[in-house]
């Protein structure tokens, strides 16, 4: 497999992603890695920053996430962060490199009220900082979609999770179609999509590769693919799921980027638990972006993020380079 796969394609069969997905792992990422260097520069990392505006106390029900009021966790209900702090946050973050920041609110969906005009204040404060801004607030309309991208919005985040027959397994506040109708909403305006998923809830490869063969059909694919690992944290629903293994990870990076060669898939949540070189292979496959903090913390989770000293160290180490 070489160049015949190095084109943009939405019409990927559910049999073709399973080939792709059962490759041996050194082969899969040779090939992904040939796809990479046909699309991106290899030597070029995105690094970006999420921060939680609007913490805890979700009603949504996700069994992964520390935020939901259906899951025990140390992570404590906080309202709706003030501008000055957040546009504080964005000025440190570009700062150390960052050029992408990440706002969520622990929402089911986004409300037209004051807090909604808030948010509105701060996409507008941290665009003219001059970071690329994304926000995940839950369920969004078309209105609401646009009236962000007004505000300077560059990316909204809306996860598919898993995939479509697992679904309830993990979530039953919400719907896969209610997911897929708020990406659908997002595409009406200018707005790039962030959409990806996470692995170590108790899905099978077949979910994964349900999973990968939804986003690649999307049309047009996400500018941006979320790679996560499940953050296990005591009190939740899945603290007894098994560990998943780095070359787990690595592989759904690398069929990532050969099924959506143009998006920037992000090695996301779980970073914490990879070795440098577990990251340096996640990287060889495809992998162009990662979330640095200074808080060390992912945003549904208590699980770790490397800080941003780090992480310069970890890509200076590797003959990488942050984009500018």
């Amino acid at each position: 497999m070489s160049n015949q796969v190095a084109t943009v394609r939405t019409d990927w069969t559910r049999a073709e992603v399973e080939e792709i997905y059962s490759r041996g792992l050194l082969d899969l990422v040779n090939a992904a890695a040939h796809i990479h260097r046909e699309f991106h520069d290899p030597t070029e990392i995105q690094m970006c920053q999420l921060i939680s505006i609007k913490t805890g106390g979700c009603p949504e029900d996700c069994s992964y996430c520390s935020q939901s009021v259906h899951n025990e966790s140390p992570v404590m209900v906080e309202p709706l962060m003030p501008l000055d702090e957040v546009l504080a946050v964005a000025r440190r973050a570009k700062r150390n490199g960052v050029t992408r920041l990440c706002m969520g609110a622990a929402w089911r969906e986004a409300k037209d009220n004051a807090q909604f005009e808030r948010v509105l204040d701060m996409v507008r404060g941290v665009n003219d900082i001059g970071l690329e801004v994304c926000a995940t607030l839950g369920m969004i309309t078309p209105k609401q979609a646009e009236r962000l991208a007004e505000a300077g919005l560059y990316a909204y985040n809306h996860n598919l999770d898993t995939s479509e027959e697992f679904y309830s397994e993990v979530i039953t506040t919400r719907t896969y179609q209610d997911r897929l109708d708020t990406i659908e909403a997002v595409r009406t305006t200018d707005l790039t999509v962030c959409c990806g998923g996470i692995i170590g809830m108790g899905e099978g490869d077949s979910d994964r590769i349900g999973l990968l063969h939804r986003l690649a059909t999307l049309d047009p694919h996400p500018e941006s693919v979320p790679i996560n690992v499940l953050a296990k944290y005591e009190g939740s629903k899945l603290e007894s799921a098994d560990e998943v293994d780095a070359t787990e990870t690595v592989r759904m990076v690398a069929v990532a980027r050969i099924l959506m060669p143009e998006s920037v898939v992000r090695l996301s949540a779980g970073r914490d638990k990879m070795s440098e070189s577990d990251q340096a292979m996640c990287f060889l496959a495809g992998a162009n972006s990662i979330f640095s903090s200074e808080r060390n913390m992912m945003l549904t989770s208590v699980s770790e993020c490397a800080d941003h000293a780090t992480d310069k160290a970890m890509l200076a180490s590797l003959g990488l380079r942050a984009r500018d």
